[in-house]
């Protein structure tokens, strides 16, 4: 069916972006809807899509409530109010709701095919309920704490994305009505196995329905009615503050503790059969019927993650094994190559999760540690993720006297607390920590070690499309350029010292800084390919990146198809952009790719009039081509020289241009269609990519 409220009128030009971002959310679920993907996966997904669709709530419904009136020019190029977006965000969200309880009510009878078992407490035999009964009494009870809700007791706190139990009850005697919440621990496994069954297979009960079935021993004597499950979530917009680099710490924490209490922007709850238990939650929580949403499936889908880390390989993806890249191979598996000479041969690039951030990034860090002749290593962090080994380089770098600068992103939304606890420690080490810019992200991730090589420095330079994080590395496809070009080494540091001083260098030949160059560099490249076109030499710009939404650069894009240059596009997440409308975008072509991994790679090409392909404009790096990337925060991009690293890119992009296995193409409606594989042997491209490089047997 046809969504035509993505634009209203015919001669919009832009999707919303907050509809166009549910419709990414859409092909996540579809993902757990495809029979081709394993069992256990699908289940992943359903958690994926419900952490997505929670991210959603938490940035942008309180955001869109601010100003009711305002039109659409204030919150995006449509002509929708304030209150007309939000409902047809909630009517979309509604629909997504209920195929995702269709989803996971067709995967139960496959599970059970499976010999895995979601139990209620009756459907357990005599022996488990003894069992969990003895579960219950020892791990699970001390932990609960009851609260009742009476004229001694105030309604409680609800904490952000917590689920709880509702709960009427009566005094045996005066049937006295009272209300009472239980909150779910989520310190402990949300699904529990039961293991003193002689049953086969994978017995499984809900933490929730173990406790629901156990509430006799919370409220000993007392009636139980009605019990509704109800999870709520909160608003995470709340960083209007102060800005000063003195204040910064003191401002994220205090940032970390409003939001802790902002306002709540959706109540999640349970088919229940007490109206007005449900009634009673609104008004305690100040919040309407529109903020209410019923879940007749799971009450919260994000525990499924813990049954799709089942270890049965059988039901799930084929492990895929980041392999260390040949370059930096040896003769021997135990005679690896020094990388900084072989970085001095020539530019590397490497691609995760199919190659390796072990043997690649940690290990060029490692040796730089190591190194007598490195005098300096300087590094951007945004999202460090926990037990990340490059903190403790770093440390042990200092502690060796070497100079070593860490621009930390305290604003890094919801790694805010863990990027403060690595900013207290890096510091105590003497790494010289910097937290980040007024008023602007600092979202590039570059790294530099300058080295003493006889008379002279040299500057090894790395510069990537994705987070310094192990974890993320293994889960998203990033791209990283290991350079001892000495042109863009200069202007990191040049890069560096505005993130650390007072530099307000413009003039950058080689990188794209936003928001220095890169907005005018990449329409001046846009417009370049408009001037080949109009010179008989064919233009064509092919782009990848996670979302596209800026009006010039769109505009600039519709320019140039109007020109004749043809544009593909592989945008993952939203894209307000609309292609293939007749006089407006006839030449533009958008594509998604949503697979096993998460697409993070921010690829640029463009044509220059280049018989060969390969001798076209290549760039990669952390910004995507929306206003807040290119005017907000501090991006950087670097073009591609090294010929066979151009090769690789180009073989890339063409491989995921020409997938016909997990790519959807945008219609002009916005709606996205997933292409019909052609013959039966055909394999995703995020499947022939690590193929390729050997990390999937």
């Amino acid at each position: 069916m046809t969504d035509t409220k993505l634009y209203i009128g015919t001669n919009t030009k832009f999707f919303n972006r907050d509809l166009s971002w549910l419709k990414f959310n859409e092909r996540v679920l579809h993902q757990a809807q495809d029979h081709r993907v394993p069992l256990l996966e699908r289940l992943r997904f359903l958690a994926i899509f419900a952490t997505n669709l929670d991210e959603f709530f938490m940035k942008r419904i309180a955001s869109l409530r601010q100003s009711p009136e305002r039109t659409i020019a204030d919150i995006g190029p449509q002509a929708f109010t304030g209150p007309q977006l939000l409902a047809e965000v909630r009517s979309t969200v509604i629909r997504h709701g209920e195929m995702v309880r269709q989803c996971y009510e067709k995967l139960l009878p496959e599970l059970v095919r499976q010999n895995i078992f979601f139990l209620k407490w009756q459907e357990l035999t005599d022996v488990e309920k003894k069992w969990a009964g003895e579960y219950f009494t020892s791990k699970v009870f001390p932990v609960l704490t009851p609260l009742a809700v009476d004229t001694s007791h105030p309604f409680p706190f609800l904490s952000n994305l917590s689920v709880s139990l509702g709960i009427t009850l009566k005094k045996p005697k005066t049937f006295e009505p009272l209300f009472a919440r239980v909150k779910i621990p989520d310190v402990l496994p949300q699904w529990v196995q039961i293991h003193s069954s002689g049953e086969k297979g994978y017995r499984l009960i809900r933490l929730i329905d173990l406790v629901s079935a156990n509430l006799g021993e919370l409220f000993p004597e007392m009636l139980i009615e009605h019990v509704m499950p109800f999870r709520v979530t909160r608003n995470a917009d709340v960083e209007d503050m102060s800005d000063d680099v003195e204040d910064r710490f003191d401002t994220v924490e205090e940032e970390l503790r409003l939001r802790r209490v902002a306002q709540i922007v959706r109540l999640e709850h349970g088919p229940t059969a007490d109206r007005s238990m449900l009634n009673y939650l609104r008004d305690e929580l100040k919040l309407t019927d529109e903020d209410l949403y019923e879940n007749r499936g799971e009450i919260s889908y994000h525990s499924l993650s813990e049954v799709a880390n089942l270890n049965i390989p059988a039901l799930r993806y084929a492990p895929c094994m980041p392999v260390k890249p040949a370059v930096f191979r040896g003769d021997s598996s135990t005679d690896d190559r020094d990388m900084f000479s072989t970085i001095r041969e020539r530019d590397v690039l490497v691609h995760y999760p199919y190659e390796s951030f072990q043997d690649s990034i940690e290990r060029f860090v490692r040796e730089a540690v190591n190194d007598p002749h490195v005098l300096a290593i300087k590094i951007t962090l945004y999202r460090a993720g926990e037990n990340n080994p490059i903190i403790p380089m770093l440390i042990t770098a200092a502690q060796k006297g070497k100079q070593v600068v860490c621009v930390l992103e305290l604003k890094a939304r919801f790694d805010e607390a863990r990027n403060m606890y690595w900013g207290e420690m890096l510091e105590d080490a003497g790494v010289h920590v910097v937290y980040g810019v007024a008023d602007k992200k600092v979202h590039g991730k570059i790294l530099l070690v300058i080295r003493k090589e006889g008379d002279s420095y040299r500057f090894y330079s790395h510069i990537s499309t994705g987070n310094y994080n192990p974890h993320t590395a293994k889960i998203y496809t990033d791209l990283s350029l290991f350079t001892a070009d000495k042109r863009i080494g200069t202007e990191i540091i040049e890069v560096f010292n505005f993130l650390t001083g007072l530099s307000l260098k413009k003039t950058y030949q080689k990188l794209l800084v936003a928001p220095v160059n890169m907005r005018k560099r990449f329409l001046q490249l846009i417009k370049k390919e408009i001037e080949f076109q109009k010179d008989g030499q064919g233009g064509y710009i092919l782009a990848k990146m996670n979302s596209l939404e800026d009006a010039e650069v769109c505009d600039a894009l519709y320019e140039a198809s109007r020109a004749g240059v043809k544009v593909d596009l592989i945008v993952r997440g939203f894209c307000t952009l609309r292609p293939r409308v007749p006089g407006l975008s006839d030449n533009i072509r958008v594509t998604s790719i949503v697979g096993r991994f998460l697409e993070h790679s921010r690829i640029y090409y463009f044509k220059r009039g280049a018989k060969d392909p390969i001798d076209g404009k290549f760039l990669i790096g952390s910004a995507d081509w929306m206003y807040r990337n290119l005017n907000n925060r501090i991006e950087t991009v670097v073009p591609i020289e090294e010929v066979a690293c151009k090769q690789y890119l180009w073989q890339v992009l063409q491989a995921m241009r020409n997938d016909q296995a997990q790519t959807w193409e945008a219609e002009p409606t916005g709606e996205y269609t997933l292409r019909k594989p052609i013959g039966s042997d055909i394999r995703p491209v995020q499947e022939e990519l690590a193929r390729l490089h050997g990390s999937l047997k």
